[in-house]
């Protein structure tokens, strides 16, 4: 198999401590596949996250280091990181999550063997301080109706090709999918004719803790809502998909301590 390009990008922003960082960041620098560019995208942070990205990365040739002189959010990060990547497939992670070693190679391998197959994915287990208390399981191939109840694919697991990227012009920068712009990539990418599956092993070790929840502000269940309205008029999901639109909202106006209780009862969590 041919040694090709993978770029790796990343936007972190204010991330809470060095060990989660390098966690994240030594999951990817120690891929047992190589032939990596891992583009990390500093958002703006007020803490020593851009510090720690440096100290941790600081023996590594393979390694970019951008940063945004004020916040901008993810999706500006990440279109940032694509516009230099060089890899013909491209791979995202999380700044406060990490992956298994094997992530890259197994993904890659996937897309050689299956060349109907544009994007990959894989299931993840969920974790916090204490370790891991769950997993998200995800339909191993994705179908227009996968898009209804959640986005069907684990944003931070991905594996794909730029000219996917390129396809659909990156992610979206409008206020209405901030928080949300996995999910609109996605159903764009969908509709664009890009098919995905969903490697059936757990690759991906997905942060959810307190400062997760807290993210989850209201008006970002509005922004997915909208996500959802426009994606599913694209996937062609009406009028099945109208009440589907209102779930994200619906779900908003519980308190926090019952979607925790929700999340913590089910060992297969779907959506947040």
């Amino acid at each position: 198999m041919k040694n090709e390009l993978i770029s790796v990008i990343m936007g972190v922003y204010n991330i809470p401590s060095k060990e989660i960082l390098k966690l994240s960041i030594d999951s990817i620098l120690n891929q047992s596949y190589k032939n990596i560019e891992f583009i990390v995208v500093d958002d703006g942070s007020t803490n020593d996250t851009l510090k720690w990205v440096k100290e941790l990365t600081k023996n590594d040739k393979r390694v970019i280091i951008l940063k945004n002189k004020v916040n901008q959010g993810t999706e500006f990060c990440l279109n940032k990181a694509l516009k230099i990547a060089k890899g013909k497939y491209v791979a995202v992670q999380d700044g406060d999550d990490y992956c298994s070693l094997e992530r890259l190679k197994k993904e890659l391998n996937f897309l050689k063997k299956h060349s109907e197959y544009q994007l990959v994915s894989s299931n993840a287990n969920c974790f916090d301080e204490n370790g891991i208390w769950g997993e998200r399981i995800f339909d191993e191939e994705i179908t227009e109706k996968s898009f209804l109840f959640t986005s069907p694919v684990q944003h931070g697991s991905i594996l794909t090709y730029k000219e996917c990227y390129d396809r659909v012009g990156g992610y979206k920068t409008e206020n209405y999918v901030k928080r949300n712009e996995d999910y609109d990539l996605f159903m764009r990418m969908y509709a664009s004719g890009i098919k995905m599956h969903t490697i059936q092993e757990k690759l991906y070790y997905y942060r959810v803790d307190e400062l997760c929840y807290s993210k989850r502000k209201f008006k970002y269940r509005i922004n997915e809502a909208i996500v959802r309205a426009k994606g599913y008029k694209l996937l062609g999901l009406y009028p099945k998909g109208i009440i589907y639109v209102l779930k994200p909202v619906l779900v908003g106006l519980l308190p926090v301590s019952i979607i925790k209780k929700i999340h913590r009862k089910k060992r297969k969590v779907k959506h947040e």
